[in-house]
């Protein structure tokens, strides 16, 4: 009887969890953020937990996954209203390497060894850091790698100016200008920081996308 209750408890669950990722719209495991993966963390254990202690009523596991389902979906709804939620729960990418230069202060800072690094650069089958002019360790860990062109003469930098009306003090620090030089730059197009949803760099032009373009 207790082998069929586990049968049971463990089919039941199988299809419920698939259920309750498709409907949080789960991505792949290496894309996951930290919010998402203390969900799939909690769901796992309290899943394993059920299982094992078939004594117990199912329902002590469903309310709680629903609830979770429920604050990760409620979160995630925050997450795309704003971006100084999105940023203190997910994070913001660090640059690693910047024109060929390994950036160790941050490394630290992100606890990011050359062995990571070495790692991620033979994983993406580069031999060199020479090889690399920009890389950038995202919030999930994956290290996003822009390799020198034919020529390998310096490039744009990868990283936005403004996103979702806020200024991007470290990439405009990068490329040499100031937050007057972008207010400038948007008053010349009758517009403000808040009214952009997006801007980057790229040689002596600027790129805008307007929040009431959306």
């Amino acid at each position: 009887m207790e082998l069929l209750t586990i049968i049971f408890r463990t089919t039941f669950f199988y299809f419920f969890i698939v259920l309750a990722y498709r409907i949080m719209g789960k991505r792949e495991i290496g894309q996951l953020g930290v919010i998402d993966l203390i969900v799939s963390i909690l769901i796992a254990e309290l899943v394993a937990i059920s299982i094992e202690n078939i004594e117990d009523t199912i329902f002590f596991t469903i309310i709680p996954i629903i609830l979770l389902v429920l604050l990760e979906v409620g979160l995630a709804f925050i997450s795309i209203k704003s971006r100084t939620f999105r940023t203190f729960f997910g994070g913001k990418p660090s640059l690693i390497v910047a024109n060929g230069n390994v950036n160790y202060k941050e490394m630290v800072r992100q606890r990011y060894s050359m062995d990571d690094l070495l790692l991620s650069l033979r994983q993406n089958s580069i031999k060199s850091i020479d090889e690399i002019e920009y890389a950038f360790l995202e919030p999930n860990g994956k290290l996003s790698i822009f390799k020198y062109n034919m020529l390998h003469t310096r490039s744009n930098y990868p990283m936005p100016i403004i996103v979702d009306g806020e200024l991007q003090n470290k990439a405009l620090s990068f490329i040499k200008k100031d937050k007057r030089w972008i207010e400038g730059e948007l008053a010349n197009r009758g517009l403000k920081i808040e009214d952009v949803f997006y801007a980057f760099k790229k040689k002596k032009k600027i790129y805008i996308i307007k929040k009431s373009n959306l």
